[in-house]
């Protein structure tokens, strides 16, 4: 099964397609009508198992984007969140009512659960897409804001009896959204407090901290009747971008764990679904998807961003990158586990939907942005810098990784002009290190170990920053190396 597992990774890495696709196909095909004969029908532990794994997904993905790159995309991502996902809602349901024939309450549910952008499938594609970094941000801030909305009304549209008033509903939604996000921006400051001024006793234990911090922010919220999904992604968010200790290794750890996440939750998905009972559902599966992906997705894109002045091209591409994927199907089973009526069919059209139309959307996304002209333009490459902390000797021991963009190469060492108190004492060339002179030229690939006294860290790390964009020149030229 690891064999399998480790293949299926390097499938969906090479082809393009979101990992949501194999590790699916292997669940269906360790199923009940798959090669494995296995029949697991327990709706309500694939949801909590889901949510747990939601969790992991949710905070790799905080951790992994940059601030810098989602603050300007803040407003509009907000507003495809919660306007957007209103006007989903509202055209698919229609859809789901008078073109494939369900019932309003089924029309509704299935409107809330399809209209969520897959934080899982949207970080898998667009990481490996050359786009904007406007649109990136924009997509992924989405993906992590838009789960709290629809599982409000999803979980409203499953409840007995008249569903309230909309303005009720309205005010409930935003109520949960703004304590989720109080108590994760500030469990998330809390933690990056004490992390920075608590010197653990190996580096193995931060990257298991910093995920034990975010998973208390998913329970805080969850506990104080809030969205602890957009807690434990804000809460992650500001512990990625706090230049912790061993920041690189953290996110590598939580990347793994997300995928350990995605297939555990993926495969288990598979195992619910019945292959042999979907042949009479894919037509209103092929039919909703249409509308959703066709009218509904691009009239909220529309809608949501036009206030915002973003350009026509921009909108397409973002209309054509709303990829569902595993959480609608986890959304799915919330009706299974509420006993309404027909949730068995409602889940068998998510499922069909969400496979099609990511089939479809997720290789195409490249193509149709070169078609657009929205390939990212070439910039210089960020530098990677890890920080590790020397409590004893207060300082900081940075290793400064120049990657192949950056404006660092030619650059002598005495010419990165870093403040007194900080030095670069040994570079690693073609697996060879050796001690620098200030004539050293600095090369592309090199890693450098830059020793820090305690209060100049910060500002060492800005300069080899600054100089990283902006070369020998930087500071001069107003390049800056701070994360605004």
């Amino acid at each position: 099964m690891l064999l399998v597992a480790v293949a299926a990774v390097r499938v969906s890495s090479r082809s393009g397609l979101p990992s949501l696709l194999v590790y699916l196909g292997i669940g269906v095909a360790m199923g009940v009508d798959g090669i494995g004969h296995l029949s697991f029908s327990d709706a309500e532990l694939t949801q909590v198992i889901g949510y747990a794994a939601l969790v992991v997904i949710l905070a790799e993905g905080g951790l992994g984007t940059s601030w810098k790159e989602m603050r300007p995309a803040l407003p509009s991502a907000a507003a495809l969140a919660l306007v957007g996902v209103a006007v989903s809602v509202g055209v698919t349901a229609s859809a789901a009512h008078y073109l494939a024939g369900l019932e309003w309450r089924q029309a509704l549910i299935i409107g809330a659960v399809v209209s969520s952008t897959d934080a899982a499938a949207v970080f898998s594609v667009l990481r490996r897409v050359p786009l904007p970094s406007r649109i990136t941000g924009t997509l992924e801030a989405e993906s992590g804001f838009n789960d709290a909305p629809v599982v409000i009304l999803v979980l409203a549209f499953c409840t007995a009896g008249p569903i309230e008033h909309w303005y009720v509903l309205l005010g409930e939604i935003l109520l949960e959204l703004a304590i989720g996000a109080a108590i994760g921006l500030a469990v998330g400051w809390l933690g990056a407090v004490g992390l920075r001024h608590v010197a653990l006793p190996a580096s193995g234990l931060y990257p298991i901290a910093v995920l034990a911090i975010a998973t208390t922010a998913y329970a805080a919220g969850a506990m104080a009747h809030g969205s602890g999904f957009l807690a434990v992604y804000l809460c992650a968010l500001v512990l990625g971008n706090a230049k912790l200790p061993h920041a690189p290794a953290t996110r590598g750890f939580a990347e793994g764990l997300g995928w350990v996440a995605q297939i555990g939750m993926f495969v288990l998905l598979g195992l619910l679904v019945t292959p042999h009972e979907l042949a009479g559902d894919v037509l209103p599966a092929l039919v909703i998807g249409l509308v959703l992906t066709v009218v509904a997705r691009p009239l909220s894109v529309f809608v949501s961003l036009t206030p915002f002045k973003r350009p026509w091209r921009e909108q397409a591409l973002m209309s054509w990158a709303g990829l569902r994927g595993a959480v609608p199907i986890i959304l799915a089973t919330i009706p299974m586990v509420a006993g309404v009526r027909g949730s068995e069919r409602l889940f068998n059209i998510v499922f069909i939907l969400v496979v099609v139309y990511t089939l479809v959307q997720g290789p195409t996304l490249p193509w149709l942005a070169r078609r657009l002209g929205l390939g990212d333009q070439a910039e210089a490459a960020d530098l990677g810098v890890e920080s590790a902390p020397l409590e004893r000797l207060r300082g900081h021991l940075l290793s400064v990784a120049i990657p192949e963009k950056s404006r660092m190469h030619g650059v002598e060492v005495s010419e990165l002009r870093l403040p007194t108190g900080a030095a670069v004492t040994l570079v690693v060339r073609d697996g060879h290190s050796f001690v620098p002179t200030p004539s050293t030229l600095l090369q592309r690939g090199d890693e450098l170990l830059v020793v820090a006294t305690d209060p100049v860290r910060d500002s060492a790390e800005e300069r080899l920053r600054a100089v990283g964009r902006g070369g020998k020149l930087a500071g001069w030229l107003g390049t800056s190396g701070k994360e605004t």
